[in-house]
């Protein structure tokens, strides 16, 4: 079944792709309406699509969870992926589009469970091959939107839309500054002189099975208490010195972090920009509690390593992977190094994305 043509009984109708992301800075800040820096990855996403000859949507991925079916009416809500996949529909029909009955294959080159955000990847190509099929004029910002509430109201993850934004709008070879309040974006250069390696610890994790809702409700409460509509417009850390904890903690990470993220979007030296990394990532684990210790231990081993400048967990954390800003050419022997000594525990942290970051000089809105 691992040919489309199979698949559809002939070539199918339309088809489209969406990268999965790394976050560089701008951890646990979407959904508080601040900032964020992501990069897509050179993997992605495929969903090719045709119509159905039955009142079904027909669902297939060998990557993913194999066959599922749901009525394109009414009926038992699907599982797995194919709750991502319904949510896109629904929403799309919400909008006042006819989606006839879909037959859908996915493929997909992404590592699934390493926090380089796979779930918006599938929506967005979903949205995206949907487009192409029905021509409906839905732009890409528009698309993340509907990405996002999909996550939400169908797969039960209460995400912000950093995630969905990066996967709609990224460029391989530039960062992304994203606003979550204005959705305001624009490319940023990434320093010169760099490059990035994307390296997974090798514990799987899944946002539903996280803390990450308890996360998200407790900053909803820090917010309540300090008085503003979200974490975002407090703009001095020394204010919510007066929360109780854990919301103290969680408060001053989502501070410190929107302030590293306006900082590094300025433009800033490869020195400085790992330094805000390293720090990103004690803040992840020290007052946000997303760490765990196979993540600490792998950021240890790649910033001793030589010509790394920065490294951090990316994605939400409670396992998945790390990032790390590294000089040009220096990036695969530094990961390779890294893992030498963190694999020596039994571990099975392997090389993910060597991400090209050769960036276009450009930083007009996209």
């Amino acid at each position: 079944m691992n040919d489309p043509e199979t698949f559809f009984g002939g070539a199918p109708e339309a088809h489209a792709s969406a990268p999965g992301r790394v976050n560089l800075l701008g951890e646990h800040t979407d959904y508080n309406d601040g900032y964020m820096l992501p990069v897509a990855t050179p993997q992605a996403t495929s969903v090719a699509l045709a119509r159905s000859h039955d009142d079904q949507h027909h669902l297939y991925s060998g990557t993913l969870d194999g066959n599922v079916t749901f009525a394109a009416k009414g009926g038992s809500a699907p599982q797995g992926f194919g709750s991502y996949i319904e949510g896109c529909i629904r929403l799309v029909e919400a909008t006042g589009v006819a989606v006839p009955p879909l037959r859908v294959f996915v493929t997909t080159n992404l590592p699934v469970g390493s926090g380089l955000s796979s779930s918006a990847a599938l929506e967005v190509s979903m949205l995206r091959a949907m487009r192409n099929l029905l021509g409906f004029a839905l732009d890409d910002v528009k698309l993340a939107q509907i990405a996002q509430r999909a996550e939400i109201e169908y797969a039960r993850v209460n995400c912000g839309i950093m995630d969905q934004m990066a996967s709609s709008l990224c460029d391989e070879r530039n960062m992304l500054f994203i606003d979550a309040r204005t959705l305001e974006h624009r490319l940023v250069p990434m320093p010169a002189g760099t490059e990035l390696i994307v390296v997974d610890s090798g514990v799987p994790r899944t946002l539903a099975a996280s803390k990450y809702n308890e996360r998200r409700a407790e900053c909803e409460e820090a917010s309540r208490k300090l008085g503003v509509k979200a974490l975002r417009d407090v703009t001095d850390p020394a204010a919510v010195e007066g929360l109780p904890e854990p919301l103290r903690r969680r408060a001053r990470h989502v501070v410190l972090e929107d302030l590293r993220v306006l900082e590094a979007a300025k433009g800033v030296s490869a020195e400085r920009f790992g330094e805000l990394m390293n720090a990103s990532h004690e803040s992840l684990r020290d007052d946000y509690e997303v760490s765990i210790p196979e993540l600490d231990q792998l950021v240890a081993a790649l910033r001793a390593a030589p010509g790394v400048l920065g490294a951090r967990l990316t994605g939400a954390g409670f396992g998945g992977a790390t990032v790390a800003l590294c000089r040009t050419g220096q990036a695969r022997q530094a990961a390779e190094t890294a893992l030498s000594t963190y694999n020596k525990a039994g571990r099975q942290g392997r090389i993910l994305i060597p991400v090209p970051t050769q960036g276009k000089e450009n930083n007009e809105p996209v």
